[in-house]
């Protein structure tokens, strides 16, 4: 079995409706992935911790802070 995870991350208009807008761009990328083999197993949320940084004599420095990034992930025989 041969795995491929994609970052998803959706762009939304404001001016129209969002979840429509995410669900239609979910659906592209799954489409163009089958179309290529692949089979959808999973979207997955990944998270992280990005590391602070030092500023120079403790100045400018920026702080830690958590994240999630979505991933999706796909499946298909060797």
């Amino acid at each position: 079995m041969e795995y491929k995870v994609i970052p998803f991350i959706a762009s939304i208009d404001r001016s129209k409706e969002n979840t429509k807008q995410v669900a239609e761009q979910l659906e592209a990328l799954i489409k163009n992935q089958t179309a290529d083999g692949w089979n959808y197993e999973r979207l997955e949320s990944v998270s992280s911790y990005v590391q602070p940084t030092q500023g120079c004599f403790s100045f400018g420095g920026e702080q830690g802070y958590s994240t999630a990034h979505q991933m999706v992930v796909f499946s298909r025989d060797f």
